[in-house]
C-alpha cells in the first residue's frame, strides 16, 4: 500500500517506472498489487523517484519480507509424502524466480489459499469435537450433540452466515463535488483486488461519468479497472488503472 501511494504521488506511469528502475512493467504491477515481494533495490529506487523516506520504506520492506519468509516455512513439504503427492513449492524459491525472470508462478497463490482453507477447516473440526465431548460429559445426551452438530454446520465461512453488502448510488453535488453516498474519501488508494464502500463509491461515480464499471458491488475487478483507465485517459492523467488522489479529483469533479 505504501509503494502504491508513493507511485501515485510521483505521477510516473508503469512504463516510465520500469524504464527508470530496470524492473519490467509486469514486475511493478505485481509489486504494487501485493502479489509479489519487491527486491530491496526496487524499494530504494521507488523511494528515490517518489522523493520519499527510503529508511521508512525499507523498514516496511523488512517486515513484509519476514512475513513472506514465515509463509515459506509453513509451505515446506512434509516428510514421508507418499507417491503421487505433489511437492509444495518453496515460497522463497518461487519469489526469487519471479523477481529474476519477471514471470509469476501460477500455482503458488492457489496453493497458499488451499493450505489456509485446510487449516481453518481443521481448527473448526477440532473445536467442534472438543465442545461435543464436553457436552456429552456433562450429561446433556444426544439432543445436545445434535444441537452442536447444527451449530458447527453454520460455522464462520459458511455460505448462509452473512450476505454480501449491497450498495446503492445516490449521486448528489455538494460544494462543487459529486458524492454517491457510499464514501466521502478523496485520497484512498484503490487497485484491482480491493473491496469495500470506497470501491462502490468509485463505481457509482464512474457510472455518473458515463463509464461502465460493471455491477456496483464494491469489488474492484477487471471491468472497474477498464473504466478507471478510460477516465484517466479522458482526464489526461497517468493511465495505470489505480485510483489515487488525482483520479478521485477527476471523479468528484
Amino acid at each position: 500500500m505504501r509503494l502504491r501511494r508513493v507511485k501515485d504521488h510521483s505521477g510516473l506511469s508503469l512504463r516510465r517506472l520500469a524504464a527508470q528502475t530496470g524492473y519490467s512493467t509486469s514486475s511493478w504491477e505485481r509489486y504494487l498489487a501485493g502479489r509479489s515481494l519487491p527486491p530491496r533495490e526496487a524499494v530504494e529506487a521507488m523511494a528515490r523517484l517518489g522523493d520519499d523516506d527510503p529508511v521508512r520504506l525499507l523498514a516496511l520492506h523488512e517486515v513484509a519480507a519476514e512475513a513472506w519468509g514465515k509463509g515459506a516455512d509453513r509451505q515446506s513439504e512434509p516428510a514421508g509424502a507418499g507417491p503421487g503427492t505433489e511437492p509444495v513449492t518453496d515460497l522463497g524459491t518461487e519469489l526469487g524466480t519471479e523477481l529474476e525472470t519477471g514471470a509469476p508462478r501460477p500455482h503458488g497463490r492457489a496453493l497458499r489459499v488451499t493450505l489456509i482453507a485446510g487449516s481453518v477447516a481443521l481448527v473448526l473440526a477440532v473445536a467442534a469435537a472438543v465442545l461435543l465431548a464436553v457436552r456429552l460429559t456433562d450429561g446433556e445426551g444426544g439432543a445436545s450433540a445434535a444441537d452442536l452438530t447444527a451449530s458447527a454446520a453454520t460455522a464462520p465461512g459458511s455460505p448462509g452466515e452473512s450476505e454480501p453488502p449491497r450498495y446503492t448510488c445516490r449521486a448528489e453535488r455538494i460544494d462543487g463535488r459529486w458524492y454517491a453516498g457510499n464514501s466521502r474519501t478523496q485520497k484512498a488508494i484503490l487497485a484491482n483486488g480491493h473491496a469495500g464502500p470506497e470501491v462502490a463509491e468509485a463505481q457509482c461515480l464512474l457510472r455518473e461519468a458515463g463509464l461502465s464499471p460493471g455491477a456496483v458491488d464494491g469489488i474492484f475487478g477487471p471491468h472497474t479497472e477498464r473504466a478507471v483507465r478510460s477516465l484517466q485517459k479522458r482526464a489526461n492523467l497517468v493511465v495505470d488503472g489505480i485510483i489515487g488522489p488525482h483520479t478521485w479529483k477527476a471523479l468528484r469533479e
